[in-house]
């Protein structure tokens, strides 16, 4: 009986290690289970954050380009609606400033659009162009001009300049189709004359070793490449053209001046006076600013300003159009290249 003992004993020990063993698996591949879940789970609450998250993301931006475009919209329909519907007797004003040309802010479409306006409104007195301007391009200037002629003539209400800084150049091209020009004595006016300027680097070209291979159909097509020489024909030729252009300034400034101009050699060479030598000069007919002319001159104190400006809606509007226009020609040039 001793005998069987130890036999029994390690029988009952092999079947518990079993057990446990089993027991050991049992918990392992339960744990392995439950981690599986838990990852899953995890993994299913994330991807559903990061749906919810793209989903907040997308509607804040449908929303702030909602936002974007009533605020365009509504910058636009309201531009320039100040002036309207201004009956009482009042001074129009109009400004240009910076460089007269063709989308800048002192352009002919601004400048006579503006100008109409103001002097369409039946309390308007009179018309005052505020003048800050270098100058630019004569064909803004000479469109301006005659349109100042007209609607002297079509309503009958006096157009005035008034200077402060500069009435130089294409800027006194359009004043002088004013009734009358007030300048201040210290005012840059004048520079009645035209340029065309340009760069040319043949020579550098030359010490460089560098050769222009430019092809033309016409012999004076590339008339102004800088890196090309220029002829004595094609250098005539420029110049009569200046001198045309030229010609027209002086008649305009003869015509809208008349008698009051004192005319000197120096007077159409490009040269410009103080406001005080331009109303010796007959260039200019008074010293005064916009506050004296609207009260003593116009007898309408009250200033009502008439200018049109794009504003910060519509300059979103044109780069939006424009980069929108530039990614499609890229985009056709990328399909059909040209060769």
């Amino acid at each position: 009986m001793s005998s069987e003992q130890p036999e029994s004993f390690g029988a009952a020990a092999s079947s518990a290690e079993s057990a446990h063993s089993q027991t050991h698996v049992a918990q392992s591949a339960q744990a392995q289970t439950s981690w599986e879940r838990q990852t899953l789970s995890d993994l299913v609450h994330a991807n559903l954050k990061e749906q919810q998250a793209a989903r907040r993301w997308k509607m804040g931006l449908r929303l702030a380009w909602l936002l974007f475009w009533i605020v365009v919209i509504w910058q636009i329909f309201s531009h320039n609606q100040t002036a309207s519907n201004v009956t009482a007797p009042h001074t129009a004003l109009v400004n240009i400033k910076g460089e007269i040309a063709d989308g800048a802010d002192a352009s002919a479409e601004n400048i006579v659009a503006a100008m109409r306006a103001a002097l369409e409104d039946s309390g308007s007195q009179a018309l005052i162009l505020l003048i800050n301007s270098p100058g630019g391009s004569p064909v803004q200037a000479g469109i301006i001009n005659d349109e100042i002629v007209r609607l002297k003539a079509l309503h009958r209400k006096p157009i005035y300049a008034v200077v402060e800084e500069s009435c130089a150049s294409a800027a006194y091209y359009i004043a002088a189709a004013t009734d009358k020009i007030y300048v201040d004595k210290a005012s840059i006016v004048g520079s009645i004359g035209v340029l065309m300027d340009g760069f040319g680097f043949t020579g550098l070209m030359d010490k460089l070793g560098v050769e222009r291979r430019l092809m033309t159909a016409g012999e004076n097509k590339g008339f102004l490449d800088p890196f090309s020489p220029q002829t004595d024909a094609q250098r005539k030729h420029a110049q009569s053209m200046l001198n045309h252009i030229h010609s027209q300034f002086i008649a305009v400034v003869k015509k809208g001046r008349g008698d009051r101009l004192k005319e000197t050699p120096e007077m159409f060479s490009g040269l410009f006076w103080t406001g005080q030598q331009a109303v010796e000069l007959g260039l200019a007919d008074e010293l005064g600013s916009i506050d004296q002319v609207a009260r003593d001159v116009v007898k309408a104190e009250e200033l009502v300003d008439y200018s049109r400006r794009d504003n910060v809606a519509e300059r979103l509007v044109k780069r939006f159009g424009a980069a929108m226009g530039e990614g499609a020609w890229r985009a056709m040039r990328a399909s059909t290249p040209i060769r």
